[in-house]
């Protein structure tokens, strides 16, 4: 069992290895074949008073000006000791650009990725309990209704709405000028940011709980729970939903990336300073620094996720883990 155990951590590690070293071939190699001219982010308008010589050199100073498999080894190498390279927009190391934002993107992306994670679990148990009810019906409508809204036109219209008309709230940012360290003026920047976040992904997470809910509610089993006298509320948290998380689990690990696309589109309407307004000017103005290194950021977080949710799946249902064990044997014996 040990040993079994040892050798199951170990391929989650050369599987979380393999596709980190993927991703970042797949996004050095594309980001290299789009169009677009990096020196334009670093040199800005002087590229166009240029000779052709001189931007030449320019190019063989970046580590531009060799062929793209010499590129790639020569960053990975850098990569293994920790130098990913400078920004070619912010003249400054990429670590240092992304250590002043990815605090704010943490707080935003987390706490949104928390309550999407507790409200759609609560909300599809409540409307699992009150199927075809009037409470049913209306959250079924209304969050039908904000789930098909775009998340950039949802921010316009709250922007519109609560910084324009009303004048409640502040329309972009994370704090006002000389005010980064109040948590006042930060927590009213962030209010209309996470009700985008939230709302353009509970009510997907929440419907599929309540039909996998209602799937498990018409189990032989829940019947006869019922036949011997438990009410249909206690065996629909105590039973169906016990047997709904493994897979609310892996949903939600898969649903990461979703969110987190999210919050990047979010950041960059209300202009808020994270990893997602980053990764838009980094794919703009070809920083291929900035642009790999939150990209491996990102990926890395969605792979460690999704392996992660795995090795939950297999605690909360050794099913799983007893399934994967089996056919791991029989692939030994051939």
């Amino acid at each position: 069992m040990k040993s079994r155990y040892i050798i199951r951590i170990v391929y989650s590690v050369v599987k979380f290895a393999l596709s980190v070293i993927v991703l970042s071939v797949l996004v050095f190699t594309i980001s290299r074949l789009a169009p677009g001219d990096p020196l334009y982010a670093y040199y800005g308008e002087r590229v166009e008073k240029m000779s052709m010589e001189e931007q030449e050199q320019a190019r063989e100073k970046l580590g531009l000006g060799e062929s793209i498999p010499t590129q790639y080894v020569r960053w990975f190498q850098g990569a293994i000791h920790g130098d990913f390279g400078i920004s070619y927009k912010y003249k400054m190391d990429v670590k240092e650009v992304i250590a002043e934002r990815i605090g704010n993107t943490f707080f935003l992306g987390g706490l949104g990725f928390a309550l999407i994670f507790a409200l759609s679990l609560f909300i599809g148990l409540f409307c699992a309990w009150r199927e075809d009810k009037i409470a049913d019906r209306v959250i079924c409508g209304i969050g039908t209704l904000t789930s098909c809204i775009p998340e950039f036109w949802m921010s316009l219209l709250l922007i519109l709405v609560f910084a324009v008309w009303l004048k409640w709230l502040p329309s972009s940012g994370a704090y006002s000028v000389g005010k980064e360290r109040s948590l006042t003026d930060r927590t009213a920047h962030l209010i209309l940011p996470l009700i985008v976040v939230v709302l353009g992904h509970l009510w997907y997470y929440a419907f599929q709980v309540r039909n996998r809910l209602l799937e498990e509610v018409r189990e032989d089993y829940v019947l006869l729970a019922r036949m011997k006298g438990l009410s249909g509320k206690r065996v629909l948290c105590r039973h169906c939903l016990r047997n709904v998380l493994p897979s609310y689990f892996s949903m939600m690990a898969i649903a990461f990336p979703h969110i987190l696309g999210g919050t990047y589109v979010v950041e960059t309407v209300f202009s808020y300073p994270g990893i997602g307004t980053l990764a838009y000017e980094s794919a703009r103005y070809q920083d291929y620094n900035l642009l790999m290194l939150v990209s491996l950021l990102t990926g890395t977080l969605v792979i460690f996720c999704n392996i992660l949710a795995q090795w939950i799946n297999a605690c909360i249902d050794p099913r799983i883990g007893a399934g994967r064990e089996s056919r791991q044997g029989e692939v030994g014996s051939l």
